[in-house]
């Protein structure tokens, strides 16, 4: 059993992971050091937003913060509110507020358990892991755990590198919506904003500021120009031959085939959305099957089909998008992006359509940049894992998706795995690659904390 144990990221996926540590019984008390990095503890940047029109991507009944209680939200919104429904999807503030409760809830558990808790609302500089123990930095501080778990979210994106030095230093190219979001006041002038890419966050950027600026008008960009798939109305029942489709794709782990036999189950069913849903218990490990050069060819030509498939957008940001382009407020486009420059009264994007060999121009007063996940760890500017990386502490993914690891959290380095150095979340991907949403977190979060706690 690790008594002393040191938990960086102060995101939902962190707050999960200690709620669990707390939750068990134990015969001597837990020294638990959660490095929350300032902020609101448990909410992160997924569920830090304050405004109702973000809403969570999956239904109520499904995004319980216990792996042993699912149904955990439900119940608490249920208490606030008897008329919510199991597959409503709900604003992500009011997910924030849950996640707030748990973790006051487990702080306060602890203490009254005798448990030491320190929420230390700072960064961390540096670790040093070892097999024995790893030793943590902050400031002048230095502090010896015996385990040490890395929960740190979505790591800050970085500008593309087709944006010049002028456009950023503008303050009209945004790289983090959700700060931009955070600050944007209403506005009654005309602006018209660029979105590059057409993500679920995209979609949020939309719907937010399309309500604040009631005359501006807004252009997305991305490479195919389509927007999310979206959400029945209602749940829909489970796909009667998953467990065929599963053994047939673990039978021949490559993408062709893979595609083949989607396309085949899609066609026999009334719904595609039961077949891809039918795969989410199985992906971690169909994914842990692929070779390193069908993986490669899964992120060059099916990725961005998957995840609109799979992140797909509750009916009601469908219809509000869908008022938006009939009002004319909102245009998609689709094509790669070559520059974004400074201009005289704003920036001009320049993009080569896909269907043209020659590039058009795109006028604009803000730019907005949301192009998914950035967890490029051989590239980030984030202090602690460029520390991890040039110390040679951690072995980045090879195709960026955060870090190398066991299935079970354990972190990499030349060729091995620290017994005490993990990671939870997103830092996975590359590992698990269904690592992001709650439903995952959880599950990650319990057995993480079975682990750490086993020799009890």
């Amino acid at each position: 059993m690790f008594r002393r144990v040191a938990i960086i990221g102060g995101g939902a996926a962190g707050a999960t992971l200690l709620s669990e540590l707390l939750e068990r019984p134990v015969a001597q008390p837990l020294h638990l050091d959660w490095y929350t990095g300032g902020g609101t503890p448990g909410r992160g940047i997924a569920y830090g937003t304050r405004s109702e029109r973000h809403l969570l991507n999956v239904r109520a009944a499904s995004m319980g913060m216990f792996a042993s209680r699912p149904g955990g939200f439900l119940e608490y919104m249920q208490k606030r509110n008897p008329d919510i429904s199991g597959t409503d999807f709900l604003p992500r503030c009011w997910y924030g507020d849950y996640l707030e409760v748990e973790t006051a809830s487990a702080l306060a558990r602890a203490k009254s358990q005798g448990h030491d808790v320190r929420v230390v609302p700072y960064e961390v500089d540096a670790m040093v892991p070892e097999n024995d123990g790893v030793t943590i930095f902050r400031g002048e501080t230095t502090t010896r755990v015996e385990a040490a778990v890395l929960a740190l979210g979505t790591l800050p994106p970085r500008p593309l590198p087709q944006v010049d030095d002028a456009a950023l230093a503008s303050g009209r190219y945004a790289t983090q919506p959700w700060s931009l979001l955070a600050d944007v006041k209403p506005d009654p002038q005309a602006h018209h904003v660029a979105i590059i890419g057409l993500g679920l966050t995209a979609v949020d950027i939309i719907v937010e500021l399309a309500a604040l600026w009631p005359n501006a008008r807004f252009t997305a960009l991305s490479r195919h120009g389509l927007l999310p798939e979206v959400h029945p109305d209602n749940a829909s029942l489970p796909y009667e031959d998953s467990d065929e489709l599963v053994e047939s794709m673990r039978d021949a782990p490559d993408i062709r085939t893979w595609t083949h036999l989607l396309r085949e189950a899609i066609a026999t069913t009334d719904d595609w959305r039961r077949v891809i849903d039918s795969l989410r218990p199985h992906t971690q490990g169909l994914w842990g099957q692929l070779p390193r050069a069908e993986r490669a060819r899964f992120l060059r030509h099916v990725r961005w089909a998957w995840e609109r498939s799979r992140h797909r957008l509750p009916p009601q940001v469908a219809q509000a998008i869908a008022k938006l382009e009939e009002e004319g407020r909102l245009q998609r486009l689709s094509g790669r992006l070559d520059r974004v420059t400074l201009a005289e009264r704003g920036l001009q994007l320049a993009f080569v359509p896909r269907s043209r060999q020659q590039a058009s121009m795109l006028d604009a007063d803000l730019v907005i940049q949301s192009v998914g996940l950035d967890n490029d760890v051989r590239r980030t500017q984030h202090p602690l894992l460029q520390q991890l990386v040039t110390n040679g502490h951690i072995r980045p993914d090879p195709f960026g998706l955060g870090m190398e690891a066991t299935p079970d959290g354990r972190l990499l380095h030349n060729g091995s795995a620290w017994p005490r150095l993990f990671a939870i979340g997103s830092m996975l991907r590359g590992t698990l690659w269904e690592s992001t949403a709650m439903p995952e977190i959880r599950q990650q979060a319990r057995q993480l904390a079975d682990h750490l706690l086993e020799r009890e």
